[in-house]
């Protein structure tokens, strides 16, 4: 990863045992500060329909000030039935000591106009360092304050509130702000007030649903507010993308631009590149020289040897979260983060005469980046930007087990990355073409050469490819030969009840960057009699299913005309062939045949008796990310047909 995660746990005690003390580890109780500017309890919402917990009080208020940016946030809840009492067991605050300090100002119930006090000066505060993600690689060094909710009842209300200074030196003063209307129900009150001082340029931007904040100038200082009674939340869209799913949002950024960011962080990644002299990484990379002029297989070589030579762990501790280790230091350890792997990439590459760069991007919120105000926070993850011949490549080191060359990588579905160069840099589309071939392909051949009466033995193949193929090959790798024939077996008996699995083979092909997996058994063809037509047929198992899913119809709101998004790029096709008794003679089918768009889907179906075979085929591809709204009733009517489609053989009469 490379941010510090905003949510997290606590420290390994291995990492206790090294740490230095710092002023953060503690955290303090005081009163707000003068600045915040203090609400009376607003009135609840109504109870009827309401959720089990009520949200009465959802108060934010931020400063940027030149000695740090400052979050305070204050939260009352009510409790109205007792399936609300579990989810109140304690409260917490996280915070990154190395950068953020807490003041905790209250933690009391509200019952029938009393008051009691849970906070007491923190006296039965347990303040904690553990790790939340380990099993994922990683150590951010955050804290988290908690505390236990005693005595708790319905109609009771929690009331809390805390502030939060951030003093982050990477960032080099600028400062960024998020909220967001993301409460279920009704809330009694929604604030949101940011202010900073006049003089200094912030920008702001708000999203559907959030409503018109008002500004205002007072004492040096600039005020952005936005209140609102008894708040709904905008509700998103269903099956839309993600730009258009970010409602009630509210950003406010002090960045310039995207080439700030890039800017900021370049140094540090160019430093960390730098080689000492007698550098092992200088003798790897001329290792790969020796090998090959070629240099797609080169940087494909330098792309596998941090792939399969160091594993991943992601140190967020101190500035760790945002400077990367050096390249050295990495190989030497053998085991880095995404930061710490794009910089020893960054410098294999660069002794091979290849030319490359950091760049950040979003795992999961690329899409509308660029509709968004710039800030480093935007992004969690940074890759290589590599060219070759013109053509750019994105190389990502955390990822393993990549096989076929560069040519076989396929483009991130990220959407946007911001490459890190000292003049700075805007943000870069990521272009991802459909699927050219079948990621998945899945084949059934039956031999039902012996007659109608007898079990046909069956074949199962399914072979994939790219990333399905690398996922397959590291699961195989992970698990011991018996456990896995036997989960195969027992897995796929659900789909294919009608098959007697027995054995479970596979087949690695890494030239073709694909995996085979092959199951084998007997099956029991159930050929039945038609009374209408007065033969004996067989209907295919699943006939009509395995399309693509029917798409939501939208509740009115925000954004319901936007755009649905489809499983892009993503291309499957499937196959079943019955090999007929007699050669095929008198044998016939029925089943669908050619071609159809349905929905932004590419629908390709073939059936046929050939050369004493029935044969079925269908390939499903997509040919866009997303489809407009206005097409979703035709292509669900469509797609209503696909799944009541039939596949029978039928024996002569």
């Amino acid at each position: 990863m490379f941010y510090r995660p905003v949510i997290a746990g606590v420290v390994a005690a291995q990492i206790l045992a090294i740490s230095p003390a710092l002023a953060a580890d503690k955290i303090s109780y005081a009163a707000p500060a003068a600045w915040i500017q203090g609400a009376e309890v607003p009135q609840a919402p109504p109870e009827d329909g309401a959720a089990a917990v009520q949200l009465v009080l959802d108060d934010n208020q931020t400063r940027f000030a030149p000695d740090g940016d400052s979050y305070y946030n204050r939260r009352i809840y009510k409790v109205t039935k007792t399936e609300g009492l579990p989810g109140f067991q304690s409260r917490s605050i996280t915070w990154d000591p190395a950068s953020e300090t807490v003041v905790w100002h209250s933690l009391r119930i509200l019952r029938g106009g009393k008051t009691i006090d849970l906070l007491k000066g923190g006296k039965d505060m347990l303040v904690l360092r553990r790790e939340t993600s380990l099993e994922r690689a990683m150590l951010d060094g955050r804290l988290t304050a908690n505390r236990q909710i005693e005595g708790l009842q319905v109609g009771d209300a929690v009331d809390m509130s805390w502030t939060v200074t951030r003093r982050d030196p990477i960032t080099q003063g600028r400062s960024f702000d998020f909220e967001r209307m993301a409460f279920p129900g009704t809330a009694g009150r929604y604030r949101v007030r940011v202010s900073w001082p006049e003089a200094r340029s912030l920008r702001w931007k708000a999203t559907e649903g959030f409503g018109e904040p008002t500004v205002t100038t007072r004492d040096g200082w600039t005020v952005l507010e936005r209140d609102v009674l008894q708040a709904v939340a905008p509700k998103p869209p269903q099956g839309a993308p993600a730009r258009f799913r970010r409602l009630g949002e509210l950003e406010t950024s002090s960045y310039a631009s995207w080439g700030d960011v890039s800017q900021i962080m370049a140094p540090h990644f160019a430093r960390a590149a730098v080689l000492k002299p007698g550098s092992a990484v200088r003798q790897e990379a001329a290792k790969i020289a020796a090998a090959s002029k070629d240099p797609k297989a080169r940087a494909f070589a330098a792309l596998k040897l941090v792939e399969d030579q160091t594993r991943y762990l992601f140190l967020g501790m101190g500035e760790g979260g945002y400077i990367p280790a050096t390249a050295d230091e990495t190989w030497e350890r053998r085991f880095g983060d995404c930061k710490a792997k794009t910089v020893l990439l960054t410098a294999l590459l660069k002794e091979l005469g290849i030319e490359s760069e950091a760049a950040l991007v979003s795992l999961g919120g690329g899409d509308g980046m660029d509709e968004r105000l710039p800030s480093l926070s935007a992004f969690n993850h940074v890759l290589v930007r590599a060219v070759i011949d013109g053509k750019t490549y994105w190389l990502d080191g955390t990822r393993t087990g990549d096989r076929g060359g560069l040519d076989a990588l396929r483009s991130p579905n990220w959407r946007w990355a911001l490459p890190l160069r000292d003049q700075g840099a805007e943000l870069e589309r990521v272009i991802e073409p459909p699927l050219d071939n079948p990621q998945m392909t899945a084949a059934i051949r039956l031999d039902a050469s012996k007659g109608l009466e007898v079990a046909a033995p069956a074949k199962i193949t399914m072979r994939m490819q790219g990333d399905a193929a690398n996922g397959m090959r590291q699961m195989i790798a992970r698990s011991a030969k018996p456990d896995l024939e036997r989960a195969v077996r027992q897995t796929f008996s659900t789909t294919f009840s009608w098959i007697d699995l027995k054995t479970v083979t596979w087949e690695d092909a890494p030239a073709e960057d694909a995996f085979s997996l092959v199951i084998t058994g007997e099956a029991d063809v159930d050929w039945r009699e038609n009374p209408d037509l007065g033969v004996r047929e067989f209907r295919l198992p699943g006939s009509g299913a395995g399309g693509p899913q029917a798409f939501p119809r939208r509740e009115p709101g925000p954004n319901r005309d936007a755009p649905y998004v489809l499983a892009y790029p993503m291309f499957s096709r499937s196959s079943v062939e019955v090999v007929l008794p007699s050669g095929g003679r008198g044998f016939t089918i029925r089943g669908p045949n050619g071609v159809q768009m349905i929905g932004g889907y590419e629908l390709k179906q073939v059936s046929k008796v050939e050369g004493g075979v029935a044969r079925f085929f269908t390939d499903v591809r997509s040919v866009s990310p997303e489809i407009p709204a206005d097409q979703i009733e035709a292509a669900n009517k469509a797609l209503r047909g696909l799944a009541a489609q039939e596949y029978f053989v039928r024996a002569p009469k």
